[in-house]
């Protein structure tokens, strides 16, 4: 026999729902999916909770908590050490770059100064000689721009 409209209102299945599952079939369903799902919790508590004789907090493996050996220690005050002398290191040779740009410049401005004074087709040795020291100096400063220091 078919399941239509007419038949379920007629009376001929009698204990269907609007589903069309039987009353006794629906309800053995949420029966089973109850249960299953008291056992899913269950089964997650009987998870989380600890083994009986364990301790209530949770187990902290020692390696996260046990103190530094001396050769521990030892590197870790190395690395410090190295990183302090990097810093000291790098704000000296800024320094000594500040320096030696200003001394830079200012021989550069009394070279065009005297170049000023002088005609256009006589240098004197002092000139050479200042010119000299300029290109001496503009070869440290570029030496020093690239040197790296490693922290490492």
């Amino acid at each position: 026999m078919r399941l239509t409209k007419r038949s379920i209102e007629g009376g001929e299945w009698r204990g269907l729902g609007t589903t069309g599952i039987p009353r006794n079939l629906r309800w053995l369903l949420v029966a089973a999916c109850g249960i299953a799902g008291v056992l899913q919790v269950s089964a997650v508590v009987r998870a989380q909770t600890a083994p009986p004789g364990s301790p209530d907090k949770p187990i902290i493996l020692p390696e996260a908590n046990r103190p530094f050996d001396p050769n521990q220690r030892m590197e870790m005050q190395e690395q410090q050490q190295k990183k302090v002398n990097f810093e000291a290191a790098n704000a000296e040779r800024k320094k000594q770059l500040g320096d030696d740009s200003a001394r830079l410049l200012k021989l550069a401005n009394e070279l065009k100064a005297e170049v000023d004074k002088t005609d256009k087709d006589t240098l004197s040795i002092a000139v050479i000689r200042k010119a000299d020291e300029i290109e001496r100096l503009a070869h440290i400063v570029k030496e020093k721009m690239k040197l790296t220091v490693g922290a490492n």
